[in-house]
Formats: C-alpha cells, structure tokens, sequence
C-alpha cells in the first residue's frame, strides 16, 4: 500500500505531463527519472498546475496553501530549473512548467550539481529516450507540426540568394535581437559523456534566449552571454560541423542547440523517422555539380544525419569514380557540406515551396495541440485558473487557421461557442 502511495504522486504528474502536446509516454523508466527530479509531494502539486504561465497566487489557490508558502514551494521548482520565472509585460512574475523537451529533463543537465547523480540520470535518460524510443517517436513524428526547425548556415549561401533569407531564417539574428542571451551546457553530449557515447564537439555552446534564459540565468543553468559573444558561438559551431537546430517559431526563440550527428537527439531522430519529417528543415537544398564533384567524400562525412552518399559515377573511362548523391527526403538544409566541400561543387538552392514557420509559441502550440487531438486539453486546462487574457490567444490562434483545421478543432472541442465564434467569423 506504501508503495502505491509513493507512486501515485508521480502517476499524477504523468498525467498532466500528457496534456502537452508532445507528451511524456509512461514507463518505469520515466518514473525513475521524476523519482531523481521531484520528491513525490513536489511531483505532487505540480501536477495540479496549469499548462499555461500562472501566478504566484493562482498556484496557492489550487494547491489550497497560503501564498507565502505556495511561493517557497514555487522558488524552490525554479531553483532547480523544474519551473521557469519570467516577468510578463506589466512586470508581474510568472511561473511554467515547461514540457520535458525542450524544458526540464534538458535543463537537469545543462550544468554540473551535486544535489542529483547526473550519470545516472543520464543513464535513465538514454534508455528512456534512445532505446525504448516511444518518447522519441511521440516528441519528433506525431502531427506535421514540429517543436523544432533547422537554421541555415548563412556563410553557405551565395551572395545572390542571401536576400531571400527571411529575418527569422537566420540564427545570427535570433542571437541579435533577444531580451536575454545564455549558454549553457549541452544536454545531448553531456548525457551520452555519462553512458560512455559522447563525441568531442564542444560542450559549452548550446544557447538560450528571452525569458528561458532569463530564468535559466537567474538560477545558474547558464551564464549570460552579450550578442558579440553568442555570434562568436555560432561560427565556432558552425566551425565544427554543428546544426543549429532552434525552436520553430518566428518570433522570440527561446533556444537554438549546436547539435552534433552522433549524439544529439533530433539528428538521431531525423536519421531515424525522416519519412514522418521529425525536424522542420530550412527552405533550401544542396545541389551537386557532377561535372566538379570527385567523389572524395568530405560531404558524406561531416552531414549528421546521412543525407549524402556516394554512387557510380557511370565514367566509361574512369570505372572506379564515386560521386555526391543527396537523399532530399533526410536532408535538414543545413548548409554543412558546403563548405566541407573544397571543389566548390554543392551549393545551396531555395526549396521549391517554402516551408512554413509557426509565428510564436502560442501558434505552435496550438497547431501541436490540435494535430495530436489534444487542443481541449489545452483550452480548458484547469477552468477555475484559465485568464481571459490566455483563452483569447488561444481563439485567436485558432480564428487564423485555415478552414480545414477549424473544422478540426470544432470536432476536438465540441463547443458551441466555438462554433458560432467560427461561424461569424466566416
């Protein structure tokens, strides 16, 4: 009966875990993980929390504690980087629970502590994540909306295409225009040091931005970096081969990771599922010129996620000759060959139909929500908390859909309000 009542906390916050959109599948592996993050009267109260961002005095509400208690409870989460504190516009702090990925099981790991046994941690987090693979599959393949999209790398563009690069499109500007600039350490090789996997790419070089790294460096999970340095980042990972693969939004990124091919989770994803697009790719392809490429292979060596490789050439005269081949369904556009390739035969051309890019998290999340059958959850998480100010975000995300996923979240939400909303509107 102990044991039950030991678990049922963690069962709990299993179940508010699942209200995102992306989801957290149950297993005993995962259990052990919140075991090694939340005691289980923490695991406990979080569970009772909204998706949404909430106040100090909201969670007190729900949790049936005084303020100054829920707010010890609530400093103590951001402490550890469970929960994020950000200011909203009027400068009243805030408190979410960010999903697992990206969010707290990244953030366990993004730097060195002693409070918890980060190899074993991190030897739960590889057999959750890498081996049992229903995380994996749920995070990057489920719905056409994805968490995370592929930047560019700007020095592999001509001169006569860089024009049509969008602001959003280039890391360097999300690294120019945030509120806040963190680095911190990288999860995905930092995890797999522990399980004996990882590459020598550099550690310190993943970024935050805006509000997570606000909070991320009031808390000591990064250390705050000014733009000159962050653009310094980028080109020492884009040195080294790196992807930056960001959150997919246009506006206010929250994080853009310097992601290996050997042990960064959304590279071994796209290897993995690229028929179900696990990562949204840039807007442009590489394109070999036959006529240059030797078949000398530096572009099938440093692409992480195995996108090229090398076939006959079908030279009558040269029989053993190799060339470039591109597999376009695996490809990020990353732009890593290009300049890996020192005959100047690939170079970067627009994709024939752009791809298109959430405005903000808010849009994301909906779309996420909506593709995965989860949008109800989303609009009516915990009613008694819900701000007008959250619910018209959501409706308005929604009245900016098109018709067919109105349609959509009319089906998932059975609400006649929502339906004479979407019928006035049209």
């Amino acid at each position: 009966m102990a044991h039950h009542t030991l678990r049922s906390g963690y069962e709990q916050l299993v179940d508010r875990l699942n209200r995102f959109p992306q989801g957290a599948p149950a297993s005993d592996l995962l259990h052990g993980i919140l075991e090694m993050l939340f005691s289980e009267r923490e695991a406990g109260l979080v569970a009772l929390l909204p998706i949404k961002p909430f106040t100090a005095e909201q969670a007190a509400t729900v949790w049936k504690l005084t303020e100054l208690e829920a707010r010890r409870v609530l400093e103590e989460l951001a402490s550890r980087a469970i929960l994020l504190d950000i200011e909203d516009r009027e400068g009243e702090l805030l408190y979410v629970l960010p999903p697992p990925m990206a969010g707290f099981f990244e953030f366990s790991l993004m730097r060195l502590r002693g409070d918890i046994d980060q190899k074993v941690l991190s030897e739960l987090f590889y057999e959750y994540i890498t081996v049992e693979e229903d995380f994996i599959k749920r995070l990057f393949t489920d719905g056409q909306t994805q968490l995370g999209r592929t930047f560019v790398q700007e020095a592999a563009l001509p001169p006569d295409n860089t024009l049509q690069v969008l602001d959003y499109e280039r890391a360097s500007e999300v690294i120019e225009s945030a509120s806040h600039r963190g680095v911190g350490m990288c999860y995905c090789r930092h995890k797999a040091q522990h399980v004996d996997r990882a590459c020598d790419a550099p550690m310190d070089i993943c970024m935050t931005f805006n509000n997570t790294a606000a909070s991320l460096i009031r808390h000591g999970f990064a250390r705050e970096i000014g733009a000159a340095e962050g653009l310094d980042l980028l080109q020492q990972a884009q040195a080294e081969n790196l992807v930056q693969f960001g959150e997919n939004v246009q506006q206010r990124v929250n994080f853009i990771c310097n992601c290996c091919g050997c042990c960064c989770e959304a590279m071994i994803a796209q290897r993995r599922f690229a028929v179900l697009n696990p990562i949204h790719t840039s807007n442009y392809l590489p394109e070999i010129d036959q006529d240059l490429c030797n078949g000398c292979t530096k572009c099938v060596q440093v692409c992480p996620v195995e996108a090229m490789s090398m076939v006959s050439a079908n030279d009558p005269h040269h029989p053993k000759l190799r060339q470039a081949k591109l597999d376009e369904q695996v490809c990020l556009g990353c732009g890593v060959c290009v300049h890996n390739c020192s005959r100047e035969a690939i170079h970067l051309e627009p994709r024939d139909q752009r791809v298109i890019t959430p405005v903000n998290s808010a849009h994301r999340t909906v779309l996420m929500a909506l593709e995965r059958g989860k949008l109800q959850d989303l609009i009516f998480d915990n009613q008694a908390l819900a701000s007008h100010r959250a619910m018209a975000a959501i409706l308005g995300v929604i009245l900016d859909l098109p018709a067919v996923k109105q349609t959509l979240a009319k089906r998932q939400m059975r609400s006649r309000y929502l339906d004479r909303l979407l019928d006035i509107t049209h």
